[in-house]
């Protein structure tokens, strides 16, 4: 009996840790089981938003699992991008990274932004590049670059121009134009690109640059609520076929915003395998190419490792403006 009593703990022991490995592998290979939060740190309704929803719903039909969407605007993309850096590294917590959270906001906010874009986060995969637009109301009096180059230069005080937040690609972009240009103007920022576009359809600010989708919707032909003067990419692109590129109009700009999907540094391998096989996949898509390109984006995709190339090569040239033209944040 003795020898017994000794035994059978030992023997339940063994149980419980053969148990325990076997769920923890079985919790291994179910990887996704329960419903995934993809963060979006813009507002809705933003093209951020927009096409991170297009996307959460392709991943899903791939992953068999709920995506829910959720969006985190402010401070430039750092509140959201911060939860997603903060959140455990379990593939359940993922995100969309964007431009400024990642290549931008460390050269403007330094000690300030609350974790570091290489260090904190783990790329995952590129989705897009969007060439920029830059769009005034329709009942502006500008017809190019040139007239509000020219007014700009004129009444330095009058233009004021919006963007989704500092660091944002709109106005990173914006503030190049006008070094490129040597004209000035004001910078309001909106927690996201559809309050500032709602803006500027009111007529409540002077110019906007922002994805050529989010400018498609209010170009009606019969009844245009905005003009669009120029786009940023290197050839017009097939959405808006006449609208003249900026650098056909003698600006030397070219430059797109861009998406990609991310995680919290620490990512075990096989889960960032399956989070990247998802995203390709949902960007191989027919239908999901066809809204992309016909918003004048291109659909990127690809590695980890390239995602992470890139963002460190737009690091270094935005990084540069910044410090040339002794941009803040106030």
């Amino acid at each position: 009996m003795t020898v017994f009593k000794h035994r059978a703990p030992l023997l339940s022991g063994l149980l419980a840790l053969t148990l325990l490995g076997s769920n923890s592998a079985l919790a291994d290979a179910a990887y996704p089981s329960q419903a995934i939060t993809f963060v979006v740190p813009y507002a809705a309704g933003g093209s951020s938003d927009t096409r991170s929803r297009m996307l959460a719903q392709k991943m899903s039909d791939s992953l068999g699992v709920t995506i829910v969407v959720e969006n985190k605007p402010g401070a430039s993309g750092n509140i959201g991008t911060s939860m997603i850096a903060r959140a455990k590294p379990n593939g359940y917590t993922i995100g969309l990274g964007n431009f400024g959270p990642m290549s931008v906001n460390k050269a403007l906010y330094g000690s300030n932004l609350p974790f570091d874009p290489e260090q904190d986060l783990q790329p995952i995969a590129l989705i897009e590049r969007g060439a920029m637009a830059l769009g005034v109301n329709s009942n502006s009096a500008y017809q190019s670059l040139a007239d509000l180059v020219a007014d700009g230069k004129k009444n330095p005080d009058k233009l004021d121009y919006a963007s989704t937040g500092a660091g944002g690609a709109s106005h990173l972009l914006t503030e190049q134009f006008k070094a490129t240009s040597g004209f000035d103007a004001v910078h309001v920022p909106y927690r996201g690109g559809a309050p500032a576009s709602n803006d500027l359809l009111a007529g409540n600010i002077s110019f906007y640059l922002e994805l050529a989708s989010l400018f498609l919707p209010h170009m009606q032909v019969d009844n245009p609520r905005l003009r669009v003067l120029g786009v940023t990419s290197e050839e017009r692109l097939k959405s808006m076929p006449n609208i003249p590129t900026f650098k056909e109009q003698g600006v030397d700009l070219v430059a797109s915003n861009w998406f990609g999907v991310i995680a919290p540094a620490g990512l075990p391998s096989d889960v960032l395998e399956k989070l990247n096989k998802a995203v390709n996949d949902a960007l191989s898509a027919p239908d999901y190419r066809q809204i992309v390109e016909s918003q004048g984006a291109e659909v990127v995709g690809g590695t980890p490792e390239e995602f992470s190339a890139f963002a460190k090569e737009e690091t270094k040239r935005w990084t540069a403006l910044i410090k040339a033209q002794n941009i803040s944040i106030q």
